[in-house]
């Protein structure tokens, strides 16, 4: 049976949730709250989406200090920490020093055979919040600031930094993984998604237009491989993924495409999402949010292609061939030139 939940923490409802209950059916005549409305409406109408990954932990001293060091940009960016205090590269080690990493319990466990230390413990989580591009970097970072004070400011210890050379403006936080009462922070999907849509609340308290929507929601699946990517394989950096890409490159000499079994059970949950916004489309009209309702329909209509891992891989991989085949072709500048030069 479907099912509405409404959270009176939080002005943005889960997709499931917003779906849940446009399938409800007209025997049942709940209406969305205005939350919901607005988070329909941030979604089909494509505000920006904001990122809050985590990218892993130092299990040992050394680890968190190079990521001190990295997320600083070798001193030359002031860390602040969970007391305010900034702290330059003279005091990265300090800071370090006063976390208290090598304390931690745990660290020192011995494996089921007494003898055989377990893989160590993470001493940090690493999170990045994010925001894209031309979002002012001084919003994210005061919407960051209070991210971390309300969800580790009483019971861990917690350093960020702002980056703003990349093409989004985000910051590293730097989280103390063991807490000022002993217990571990452990991060799952749930706390994931929690985090997204705090964090959207907060950048939209700072004026910025947010939203925090699962992929699947909007169509999505993963981002194009970035050029780098190609570079790492090129450098020997990322041998699965070479493996992955000499599967495809040969698959796609043979037969010109890409088979994928997956692509069926992908093509099942788009039909799903579609009916879902479909339905959510019929409820809007019938409690009178007509434009709205047809901004749904829209965007249910044109969602993205349906695409595998494998068939994006296929596709980012065509395009990358094709970008280097163009760049080869290119006259160098000293060859055009000579050109011009003739021509005059």
């Amino acid at each position: 049976m479907s099912r509405v939940v409404v959270r009176v923490s939080r002005d943005a409802d889960l997709f499931m949730e917003i779906l849940s209950h446009g399938r409800a059916g007209p025997q049942r005549r709940e209406r969305f709250t205005s939350g919901q409305i607005a988070q329909i409406a941030r979604t089909v109408r494509r505000t920006p989406e904001v990122m809050v990954k985590v990218t892993g932990g130092g299990r040992s001293t050394g680890a968190v200090g190079a990521h001190f060091s990295y997320i600083s940009g070798k001193g030359r960016i002031d860390i602040e920490t969970d007391e305010g205090q900034r702290i330059d590269k003279e005091g990265q080690k300090e800071l370090l020093k006063s976390w208290h990493l090598e304390l931690t319990p745990g660290q020192y466990r011995k494996g089921p055979d007494d003898q055989h230390a377990p893989r160590p413990l993470k001493l940090v989580h690493n999170i990045v919040l994010s925001m894209p591009r031309p979002t002012p970097p001084d919003k994210v970072l005061a919407a960051a600031r209070t991210f971390a004070r309300e969800h580790f400011g009483a019971k861990h210890q917690y350093a960020m930094a702002l980056h703003t050379h990349q093409e989004h403006p985000h910051v590293h936080l730097v989280v103390k993984a063991e807490g000022r009462d002993g217990l571990r922070l452990h991060i799952d999907k749930a706390m994931l998604r929690e985090w997204r849509e705090h964090f959207a609340e907060l950048m939209r308290a700072q004026g910025v237009p947010a939203n925090a929507t699962p992929r699947v929601a909007r169509g999505r699946t993963k981002s194009r491989l970035k050029q780098a990517s190609y570079q790492a394989i090129r450098r020997g950096r990322s041998d699965r993924l070479r493996t992955r890409l000499h599967d495809v490159a040969r698959e796609l000499k043979s037969s010109q495409t890409i088979h994928d079994p997956a692509h069926a059970k992908l093509v099942a949950t788009r039909l799903a999402v579609v009916d879902g916004w479909i339905k959510v489309a019929a409820a809007l009209d019938a409690q009178g949010e007509i434009i709205l309702a047809g901004d749904v329909r829209y965007f249910a209509k044109h969602l993205p292609p349906v695409l595998t891992d494998r068939e994006r891989l296929a596709e980012d991989f065509a395009r990358h061939i094709k970008a280097y085949k163009s760049s080869q072709n290119r006259p160098d500048d000293k060859v055009r030139d000579r050109d011009i030069e003739r021509t005059r």
